[in-house]
């Protein structure tokens, strides 16, 4: 009797061994498998907004240029009510901003 639990535990310690020997391989791969999907994937990149002084004025005139945009669009939206002069000051507005803010605030290239 004692024989056959000592082939028993045997089987069962083996079986055990085995199991373990087979967990740490899938372990291994997963590993393997996550560092080289972490070298193959993109870091987010964090964007830090810039706190210098050009940077302030910066923000600051392009706010200025989007509130009279938008001021301009609703003007023309309450004086006119003709959807045909509304977009065409909406292009001319979208054409001029670019030469409004070179000339305006010295934005040259």
């Amino acid at each position: 009797m004692s024989k056959e639990r000592a082939r028993r535990r045997a089987e069962r310690e083996a079986a055990r061994e085995r199991a373990a020997l087979r967990n740490e391989e899938r372990q291994a791969r997963a590993a393997r498998r996550r560092a080289v999907a972490a070298r193959l994937t993109p870091r987010p990149v964090r964007f830090a907004r810039q706190g210098g002084l050009r940077a302030r004025r910066r923000r600051a005139q392009n706010a200025v240029v989007a509130l009279a945009f938008a001021l301009v669009q609703v003007m023309v939206w309450l004086v006119w009510a003709s959807l045909a002069v509304s977009f065409g000051v909406l292009v001319l507005s979208l054409l001029l901003v670019p030469v409004v803010m070179t000339l305006a605030f010295d934005r040259r290239i």
